[in-house]
C-alpha cells in the first residue's frame, strides 16, 4: 500500500523509551538537548510579534514564486548589513529550510541521484533524502585542535550521479565555520565537475567570535544555493519563514532560477501574513541574538570552569552554533551512557552517534539551556561519569 521511500523504522529506540519513562514518573529531569529557542526563557517583545502579523495588506492574495517583493527586500537588507550586496530576483522565500532543500533536491536530482553531505551532521537530511528520492554519500570533517573537511576522502566520494556538496556553515554540532580556503577549493571541485555547493547558514549569525564570518550567498565561482530563515536567526521556529538565495556564474543562475520559478509556483506554500512580517521580524533578531550570545558564553565559560576540576571529561573546539561536542570516556555505547544518566542522575543529553560522531565517547549538549539547569545538570553529568570510571 505504502511507497518504499517511507518504510523506516518508526519503532521507538530505547533512549526514547527511556526519557518518556523518566517523564511519565514525574521524577525530576534536566534536559541538556533544548534547541527550541521559545521554551528558553528568551524574552520576546509578544506585542510587537503580535502587531506584524496584523498588516491589513495579508487581506489581498498577490501570489508570487519568488515571495512578495517587500519580504525579499527584508531578506537583502539582511545580507547588505553583512557587505553581501544580493538582488532580490536570486531570492526565493520558503516556509522552512526543509522546504527549500526540498525545491534544490527536485531541481537538481532524478530518482536515485547522489549529494554529499558532511559528517558529524544533523539527522535530518536522511529523511529529506528519502522522500526526495535522493541518495547521500558522507564525506567526512576531521577534528585536529579545530574541525577540517576531509578533501580526500570527499574527492574520492564523488560519482557520475554526485549533483551536489552541501556544507553547513557553521556546522551542527561541531560549530565548524567553512574556512576561506576550504571553499576555495570547494569551488574548483564543483567548478571542474560541474556539481552545485549547497550552504546552510542557518547559524551563520552566532559566531563566539566578534570577527565578522562571511556569507556563501554571494559566492559566484560555482552555482551555489545559500538557505536560512527566521527559525534560527530571530528564534522564532513558529513562523515557518526561510529562503534560499542563488548566486554563481550568470547561466548557470539563470537557468535555475526559472526551473525553480516553476518549482516554487506549483506550491506556493508561503503565506502573505508571514512574509508582510518578516521585516519585523528580522529586526527582532538583535535582542533576541544578544540574549542568545549571553546565553551560550555564560554555559561555555560554566562548561570550561567544571571541567577544568575534573579529570574525566573534555570539550571539542567550536567556532560558532549553540551546540558543543563533549568527549568521554569509551566505557559503554552512547545510548547505554544517555540511559544511564537518565535513569540515575535524571539527566538528558544526547549520545554523539546522534550526529554521525563515533558511537562510543560521545555527547553533545545545547548551550541553550538555561544556565542554572546548565550548570545543575553538567555537575550531575560529570558526577556520573566519574562514578562509571571509578567502577571500571
Amino acid at each position: 500500500m505504502f511507497a518504499k521511500r517511507t518504510n523506516w523504522n518508526l519503532a521507538q529506540n530505547l533512549l526514547s523509551q527511556a526519557l518518556a519513562a523518566q517523564r511519565a514518573s514525574g521524577k525530576p529531569l534536566i534536559d541538556l538537548t533544548v534547541s527550541n529557542p521559545t521554551e528558553c526563557g528568551f524574552t520576546y517583545d509578544c506585542e510587537a510579534i503580535l502587531s506584524a502579523l496584523r498588516n491589513p495588506a495579508a487581506l489581498k492574495y498577490e501570489p508570487n514564486p519568488k515571495g512578495l517583493e517587500y519580504a525579499r527586500c527584508a531578506v537583502a537588507e539582511y545580507y547588505a548589513e553583512k557587505g553581501a550586496a544580493l538582488s532580490i530576483e536570486d531570492i526565493f522565500l520558503t516556509t522552512s529550510t526543509s522546504e527549500a532543500y526540498s525545491f534544490i533536491f527536485r531541481l537538481l536530482c532524478d530518482p536515485g541521484d547522489e549529494v554529499l553531505v558532511p559528517a558529524p551532521s544533523y539527522p535530518l537530511f536522511d529523511f529529506l533524502a528519502d522522500i526526495l528520492d535522493v541518495k547521500l554519500t558522507r564525506y567526512p570533517l576531521l577534528y585536529d585542535h579545530g574541525w577540517l573537511i576531509d578533501f580526500h576522502a570527499l574527492e574520492h566520494s564523488i560519482t557520475p550521479r554526485t549533483r551536489a556538496i552541501i556544507v553547513v556553515h557553521p556546522n551542527n554540532p561541531t560549530g565548524h565555520f567553512t574556512k576561506v580556503s576550504e571553499r576555495a577549493r570547494l569551488n574548483d571541485i564543483c567548478s571542474s565537475k560541474r556539481l552545485v555547493v549547497i550552504a546552510d547558514e542557518v547559524f551563520l549569525d552566532f559566531s563566539l567570535s566578534e570577527s565578522p564570518v562571511s556569507s556563501f550567498a554571494t559566492n559566484s565561482d560555482a552555482l551555489t544555493f545559500t538557505l536560512s530563515g527566521l527559525s534560527k536567526i530571530s528564534g522564532l521556529p513558529q513562523m515557518k519563514a526561510a529562503w534560499l538565495v542563488a548566486s554563481g556564474p550568470q547561466q548557470a543562475r539563470t537557468h535555475a532560477l526559472e526551473r525553480l520559478e516553476v518549482i516554487s509556483d506549483t506550491f506556493l506554500s508561503m503565506n502573505a501574513p508571514i512574509q508582510l512580517a518578516m521585516p519585523a521580524f528580522l529586526g527582532m533578531r538583535h535582542d533576541f541574538q544578544k540574549q542568545l550570545r549571553t546565553r551560550v558564553h555564560g554555559n561555555l565559560a560554566e562548561l570550561d570552569r567544571q571541567l577544568a576540576a575534573q579529570q574525566v571529561c573534555s570539550r571539542l573546539a567550536l567556532e560558532g552554533g549553540w551546540y558543543v561536542v563533549l568527549r568521554v570516556p569509551a566505557t559503554q555505547n552512547g545510548d547505554e551512557l544517555a540511559i544511564d544518566l537518565l535513569q540515575s542522575k535524571g539527566i538528558f543529553i544526547h549520545p554523539g552517534h546522534f550526529y554521525e560522531l563515533p558511537a562510543e565517547g560521545y555527547l553533545v549538549a545545547s548551550l541553550l539551556t538555561p544556565e542554572h539547569d546548565f550548570s545543575k545538570g553538567l555537575a550531575g553529568l560529570l558526577g556520573g561519569l566519574r562514578q562509571d570510571r571509578k567502577s571500571i
